[in-house]
């Protein structure tokens, strides 16, 4: 079976590849041991050795096409400096933005405090368990990285009254992040990822008169820097309106698409690969359902080249039995 880089850019429609955003993590009781023992979140992910372990954790339960490497969006943030935090029941918190010492930052500073997730991602693609399958490396994208640092934590239902106030500031933090999004991401390269996510978990937050300046022109400068480095660039915009004028515009090997798209309207507006679509829940369901479900986006994309995952993370309190049923209607569709 060929690798899922080579799916993609073959855009082959022999078989539907599958992973799963958030596979690696708070589903499976193997990952909530190791969680126990370690409280502080970032510190987990900096710990290459449990990272690269819990990233492994799912591909030696399932037949999945890739490992994701465990690691988190806010690397960004805290390789520059801001202080970032998760509190149990209520998500990241970040400390106050100093611009002035954010721009102090160089490219040496930033990958050595976070030098150990690219560790990881040497341990893991070394790993016999993923001959013939993909490395994932990701990244948040510019937009939904200025929202957590401006924000200063998750902005769930809307953003700070004032926080377009400061054009200065939010151009100048916006620029800043496409720097070292591209240190980040070429040493993710360098360490083993050859495929490169770009998570926007905040575009559907937007206005559309500001998704060219916000979301369309800083995400394009990422795409084309990913495929500038020879691997495929997938984007996940979530609950953008419009995935059309986002694939015309931005133009990513692939777009994952969110569970309230209407996939056959995807399927005759898009071109490219597509990934995802399934909500999350149906996973608590019963597997009949489950099958039902899954069928219906196999179904759909039968004839596109189309990676099967979920519109967004598999949730916490996702039985595995059912995460492998999930797997195997894929694999023996």
């Amino acid at each position: 079976m060929k690798p899922l880089h080579k799916i993609i850019i073959e855009k082959d429609t022999s078989f539907n590849p599958i992973w799963i955003m958030r596979q690696a993590g708070r589903y499976l009781p193997e990952f909530r041991e190791i969680r126990k023992k370690n409280t502080n979140f970032i510190e987990l992910c900096l710990n290459e050795n449990l990272s690269s372990e819990i990233t492994l954790q799912p591909l030696k339960r399932f037949n999945l096409d890739a490992a994701i490497i465990f690691s988190d969006i806010l690397m960004l943030p805290y390789g520059l400096g801001q202080n970032v935090k998760f509190e149990k029941d209520f998500g990241p918190k970040l400390g106050k933005l100093d611009l002035n010492e954010i721009l102090k930052i160089d490219e040496s500073h930033f990958v050595k405090k976070i030098n150990r997730v690219y560790n990881a991602i040497k341990i893991v693609s070394s790993n016999p368990i993923l001959d013939n399958k993909n490395m994932i490396g990701f990244v948040g994208a510019p937009w939904t990285l200025l929202v957590y640092m401006i924000n200063q934590q998750s902005p769930k239902k809307n953003l700070k009254k004032d926080f377009f106030n400061d054009k200065f500031l939010t151009n100048k933090i916006l620029l800043i992040i496409e720097k070292f999004l591209k240190v980040h991401i070429k040493n993710q390269i360098q360490s083993g990822a050859n495929i490169i996510q770009i998570f926007d978990s905040w575009a559907g937050l937007i206005d559309e008169k500001d998704l060219p300046e916000y979301i369309y022109v800083p995400t394009l400068n990422l795409v084309n820097y990913v495929k500038s480095l020879n691997v495929p660039v997938i984007c996940f915009p979530r609950e953008i309106k419009n995935y059309k004028e986002f694939c015309d515009f931005v133009k990513p090997d692939v777009i994952s698409i969110d569970y309230n798209v209407n996939p056959k309207k995807i399927l005759k507006e898009i071109k490219i690969p597509v990934q995802g679509g399934l909500d999350p829940k149906i996973l608590l369901n019963d597997k009949e359902t489950l099958k039902k479900e899954a069928t219906k986006y196999l179904d759909i994309f039968k004839d596109h080249p189309y990676i099967f995952n979920l519109g967004h993370g598999v949730l916490p309190q996702t039985d595995p039995n059912m995460f492998d049923y999930l797997v195997k209607t894929v694999k023996n569709y």
